[in-house]
């Protein structure tokens, strides 16, 4: 390899941007991000703070993904656009990784070909997993679609083919929460092989904003999707029927979530829309409780957000927040598909508002010492160390 663990050469590659640009930042500001291959135009990637020199830009599959997403749901059984331009980028990026890379990480689905063009090149290859194992993700999504009688295809086999494949080949396994790693452990990944670093949130970006009013607010943000689970959010809030409290959906609303909205319809239930992220300090700011009642999740970056606008949470466990809430100090962990307890905590949050002050203080204190994007990259640039160490 090419540096000691010292001084590393990190090579990153992403379809999208997702969170790793954030984390491109961090290691080039360490003098060790080597280069960023992704989709994105190298004029919009600057703007998260990334030097044109360390940037390989094959904006053509960002074009091919951004048409894919818009494929008929009808036709994806068949053919699954999506793998397609995973696989055609990752194929693309596997050429641009540089010869002096001492570890090259890339993102799952996207990355099967250059974890291997990495290893020729006597690097060691890391897959960044953001969500919970491949097999365990569709099992639980497919128990969701068939409880509510719907037919979709969760993820197409090919992609799962793929994925699987990355985590045998693959070094090691980057895995941003303990539900995650216990995913993995469960089909039989050897922990030796998983790198578990909780994510992190930028606090440049999101910081308490005053609150404008005296209603009692519930906010989700982030696609509203059955994955998310605000079907079960928006009955728990329906049958609290809280007086002077409303529940914002901040986000893209799917189609599956429609007939939900209309069964649960009420002037206190708003569909906010999507917001820039520059905006969404202020938009959490004037929530009191925020509510993610995930059924599958990595391990969602809008809670520790939340978190950093001084909001106590309702989480589900399969959001993977166990890693940065603790229970009864600022906010709440429930079970998945769990009503009656989502009901419980929105009342006890909406009985007590010093609770919300203080646990929503606690909150923000928690992500100011220890979840930022600093602390990932100094986390990650411990382990990365580690393992350049024992491959010497």
């Amino acid at each position: 390899m090419a540096g000691s663990s010292e001084q590393m050469n990190i090579t990153m590659s992403v379809l999208g941007r997702f969170h790793l640009f954030q984390v491109a930042r961090q290691l080039q500001d360490r003098g060790c991000l080597r280069r960023l291959i992704t989709s994105y135009p190298a004029f919009e990637t600057v703007k998260y703070g990334l030097d044109r020199k360390h940037l390989k830009s094959l904006v053509l599959h960002e074009i091919s993904n951004r048409i894919s997403v818009k494929f008929p749901d009808a036709l994806r059984a068949l053919i699954d656009p999506q793998y397609q331009v995973f696989e055609f980028f990752d194929r693309h990026a596997a050429w641009h990784i540089p010869r002096d890379t001492d570890i090259f990480m890339g993102l799952s689905s996207g990355a099967l070909h250059s974890l291997r063009r990495a290893r020729k090149l006597g690097a060691l290859t890391v897959l960044e997993r953001g969500s919970s194992h491949m097999l365990s993700q569709r099992r639980l999504l497919t128990e969701e679609y068939d409880r509510l009688g719907l037919k979709k295809v969760i993820v197409h086999p090919q992609v799962v083919e793929k994925e699987l494949a990355e985590y045998r080949e693959a070094d090691y396994i980057l895995v941003p929460s303990q539900y995650v790693k216990r995913s993995f452990l469960e089909q039989g990944i050897p922990e030796s092989k998983l790198i578990h670093n909780p994510y992190g949130v930028n606090l440049a970006e999101f910081y308490p904003v005053p609150k404008a009013d005296q209603i009692f607010r519930v906010i989700h943000c982030g696609n509203a999707s059955l994955r998310k689970g605000v079907h079960y959010l928006l009955q728990a809030f329906f049958e609290l029927k809280l007086p002077r409290a409303e529940l914002w959906l901040v986000g893209p609303i799917a189609e599956e979530i429609a007939p939900f909205l209309k069964k649960f319809a009420s002037p206190a239930i708003i569909a906010k829309g999507a917001f820039p992220q520059r905006e969404l300090s202020r938009i959490l700011s004037q929530g009191s409780v925020f509510c993610l009642a995930s059924i599958e999740e990595g391990l969602a970056t809008v809670q520790a957000q939340a978190m950093a606008c001084g909001l106590p949470v309702v989480i589900t466990t399969n959001t993977g927040g166990e890693d940065i809430v603790r229970p009864g100090v600022d906010g709440f962990i429930v079970p998945i598909r769990d009503v009656a307890a989502l009901k419980e905590k929105i009342l006890y949050f909406y009985e007590h508002p010093e609770a919300r002050r203080t646990m929503g203080a606690s909150a923000l204190q928690r992500v100011q010492q220890g979840f930022t994007w600093r602390d990932y990259a100094d986390r990650l640039i411990q382990h990365y160390r580690r393992i350049l160490a024992e491959g010497a």
